[in-house]
């Protein structure tokens, strides 16, 4: 399996290209703006220079890396080789399986269908093709170039060697892979996110502040970052849509999102891409500085 195809040019698809094509594949990123083409290339140009820097990477890595991606503004021409397709378009359901739906028309008969979801039923993207036991998941973790773990998620009708072929691929990334069933949140997601949600209430009702929450956690659960700076990283709207696809699928007044998580959301303060969330973030400044909203410590 040489021939790999990445759906989505944005934070978790470019890095998805990156590793590949830095491990020997040939990979075609595929994004319908071609602007966000041309971010991607120079994110993932603007990666390998960091390692370079680091002494893990030779300046003829990063050139024989760039020379392995191909960038492509159709589904149907970049697909149209793959031997293994990864979608890594926003996480909305309908958008999903409109994806898979034009990826079981143009991919090859034996290519296998992945989708780097962290929440939505691996099961009912595989239901909108004619290949549901050639679908399956692949939760990559942010960043990720750094992040050892890829989430392996079997849908109902995976079948055994698209798994074990999911396996190998794995370990040519050098990655460490975790199989687990197709239920809401899988595993990641089905703890991060009530811990994610309950900092947030704890905040919510006035426990304790934004950095003591983060503080606690950080020193006394050996964290490499808190849970509410967790959440900003990652975006507040894409924990709130975690916690509700964990709400809806399991029925469970636990996993409903927080009135200020929600809030916050609807007020667009989504975190770093934001530029506001639970901390500030100044471009260029590397210092954690706590929002307005929240600088004062219970």
């Amino acid at each position: 399996m040489q021939n790999i195809s990445v759906i989505g040019a944005g934070t978790m698809g470019n890095g998805i290209a990156h590793v590949f094509a830095q491990k020997g594949f040939r990979v075609s990123l595929v994004d319908t703006q071609p602007q966000q083409l041309e971010k991607a290339i120079t994110t993932i140009s603007g990666n390998l220079d960091r390692q370079i820097t680091k002494g893990v990477l030779a300046e003829a890595d990063k050139t024989r890396t760039l020379a392995a991606i191909t960038t492509h503004g159709s589904i149907s021409a970049g697909v149209a080789s793959a031997e293994l397709v990864v979608e890594a378009a926003t996480e909305n359901t309908e958008l999903k399986l409109s994806i898979f739906r034009q990826l079981d028309e143009h991919a090859p008969a034996g290519c296998i269908l992945a989708t780097n979801t962290s929440s939505i039923s691996i099961t009912r993207i595989a239901s909108v093709t004619r290949r549901p036991g050639s679908v399956i998941g692949l939760h990559f973790m942010n960043p990720v170039p750094v992040m050892k773990l890829i989430e392996i998620i079997n849908g109902y009708a995976t079948t055994t060697e698209t798994t074990g072929k999911m396996i190998a691929i794995a370990g040519q990334l050098d990655k460490i892979p975790c199989v687990v069933k197709d239920y809401p949140g899988f595993i990641a997601n089905r703890i991060l996110m009530p811990m994610i949600n309950e900092a947030v209430y704890s905040l919510y009702e006035g426990v304790a502040g934004v950095r003591e929450i983060d503080t606690v956690m950080k020193l006394g659960m050996a964290h490499p970052m808190g849970p509410l700076q967790l959440a900003d990283f990652i975006g507040l709207d894409v924990c709130q849509s975690i916690l509700k696809v964990l709400h809806d699928g399991f029925g469970n007044p636990k996993y409903a999102p927080c009135p200020l998580l929600t809030n916050m959301v609807t007020a667009g303060f989504l975190g770093v891409k934001s530029g506001e969330g639970f901390y500030r973030y100044t471009p260029g400044s590397k210092d954690l500085v706590v929002s307005d909203r929240f600088s004062l410590s219970v």
